[in-house]
């Protein structure tokens, strides 16, 4: 494959990224370095992330205050479900409730953060490179059942927990894994540099939200996803009960 090859196919997820960064840069809330958890400064922002989560919300044992900052953060100012959402960009809105046909705006609850988004293969003849499902398991833990530790790593560094695509061997490329230049060990469209530089209390209030949100189940068995995202089923599929 040829370096011009590679630089067409990378140039694909660097724009969606940039797009995608342009608006978190211009409109994500930027709270002091000194943020030290105060939940009350935040009141307003917590009220109004918990008057528009669009689906239902279990607050069971959770930090009300913290689940509406996420709410906030996910949902007000960086589009999280835009990329998050399950199946096609079409999924995200309810039918005759979308917002780009001048349509009052309602979020599709069955789709919202299960994931599943397809942004192409990452070179030609790789892996293609989905959205997980961030919707929580029948843990409680959202993210497939990832820590809080976890979240905050993979926030921060774009690691790959679940190992989902292998590289490929020196000269061999094929649908489930990732070529050089490519480094397999990380998420390739995470972290959003904008997303890696929230604070602590923002991340836990992100994490926080994540598991109050409903599962999703995703699909049931690979043959219900299309051929060149099969590979990532794992990651997709959630137990809820």
């Amino acid at each position: 494959m040829t370096p011009r090859s590679y630089v067409k196919s990378a140039s694909v997820v660097v724009t969606f990224a940039a797009i995608i960064l342009a608006g978190t840069l211009s409109s994500s809330p930027r709270m002091r370095a000194t943020d030290n958890g105060d939940d009350d400064s935040n009141e307003s922002r917590v009220q109004r992330g918990l008057d528009i989560a669009p689906v239902h919300l279990n607050l069971d044992g959770k930090n009300r205050a913290l689940v509406g900052l996420g709410s906030y953060i996910v949902n007000a100012h960086v589009p999280c479900n835009e990329c998050h959402g399950a199946g096609p960009a079409i999924n995200q809105f309810l039918t005759g409730q979308n917002p780009y046909f001048g349509q009052p705006a309602v979020i599709n609850p069955a789709t919202y953060f299960g994931g599943g988004r397809d942004f192409g293969a990452i070179a030609p003849g790789a892996a293609h490179i989905i959205s997980r499902n961030l919707t929580p398991d029948k843990t409680g833990l959202p993210v497939g059942g990832h820590t809080f530790a976890d979240f905050v790593q993979i926030m921060r560094t774009g690691v790959d927990m679940d190992n989902l695509h292998p590289a490929c061997p020196t000269g061999m490329v094929n649908g489930s894994c990732v070529p050089a230049p490519f480094r397999a060990d990380l998420l390739q469209t995470m972290p959003w540099p904008g997303l890696s530089h929230l604070t602590d209390h923002d991340l836990r209030a992100i994490y926080e939200y994540l598991s109050a949100i409903p599962c999703v189940a995703g699909p049931a068995k690979p043959s219900d996803l299309p051929p060149p995202v099969q590979y990532a089923f794992s990651v997709l599929h959630n137990d809820c009960f």
